[in-house]
């Protein structure tokens, strides 16, 4: 009777603790994931909990029946098949009912026509990317490879306005390694590819997680809640460097991050050579 009641108060208390993510959830995603985590926790438990308490009774009782000066006789069963159908009904009728659940949450975050176009629109207007120019609503294309993360921007024209991110590389892009910056608080989107193997591109923090697949560019949007740095993992074993791709995903206001790239576009178009009045 012991591990039922551990377990009941192991899940009481883990919430609050933080022992099965490594954060709250920094991001609308992670928050309906984070529901059906315990959605499927709390149907776990109550199944643990039963079966803990079946076991118990069955030994309790098969116990009793060695005490000396009992009389009560062990009895046998070949098993029920009513118990069978409904042991078999029950959790194939659960399994199918979180199957159903989590069709709404898997299809607005994975499914592009749900992808939220007009708030994307909407913040890269406020950036000054002329929206009607052919291009992408990506603020960034990621490309995983052994080892590392490579991260291209688009650029800024010759009047410093933002360009839309071409799905080709264009002169004026910009980049960087293991330092993917985006825009906080409105939903941003991605372009995942891999350069070689399959990697994982994952970020705890938001629950966000997508395969890299050699050959396939990916659509990945999300939404940052906070300005602030969270960690950015691969999540497949890649090789033997798998370990030393961890990277950092930098979420700020918009504003800060067209300034982060002007920065950007400075830095990677210093030739080193100091201007002079001559």
């Amino acid at each position: 009777m012991f591990w039922p009641l551990a377990a009941l108060y192991l899940c009481w208390i883990a919430p609050e603790r933080g022992w099965w993510f490594p954060s709250e959830a920094m991001s609308p995603l992670g928050q309906r994931i984070d529901d059906l985590f315990y959605m499927i926790l709390i149907v776990t438990t109550v199944v643990f909990i039963g079966t803990q308490i079946a076991l118990g009774y069955v030994l309790w009782t098969g116990a009793r029946r060695t005490d000396p000066g009992n009389e009560e006789t062990t009895w046998f069963s070949h098993g029920s098949h009513n118990l069978e159908v409904m042991w078999t009904i029950v959790p194939a009728g659960i399994l199918l009912y979180i199957a159903l659940y989590q069709i709404d949450v898997w299809r607005e975050f994975r499914m592009r026509p749900y992808f939220p176009q007009e708030q994307m629109t909407a913040s890269l207007t406020r950036m000054g990317v002329d929206t009607d120019v052919p291009g992408d609503r990506a603020l960034a294309e990621v490309t995983a490879r052994q080892f590392e993360w490579r991260i291209r921007y688009p650029g800024f024209d010759e009047d410093g306005n933002l360009l839309p991110l071409m799905t080709d590389p264009q002169p004026t892009d910009l980049y960087t390694v293991n330092d993917l910056h985006l825009p906080a608080g409105v939903p941003v989107m991605i372009n995942l590819l891999s350069g070689d193997v399959q990697h994982s591109f994952f970020l705890p923090e938001l629950r966000v997680k997508q395969d890299a697949v050699p050959g396939l560019v990916i659509p990945v949007w999300f939404q940052a809640e906070k300005s602030q740095t969270y960690d950015l993992l691969c999540a497949e074993l890649c090789g033997w460097g798998h370990y030393k791709m961890k990277a950092q995903f930098v979420a700020e206001p918009e504003q800060e991050w067209l300034q982060w790239l002007r920065e950007l576009h400075e830095l990677q178009n210093e030739d080193g050579v100091e201007e002079t009045d001559e």
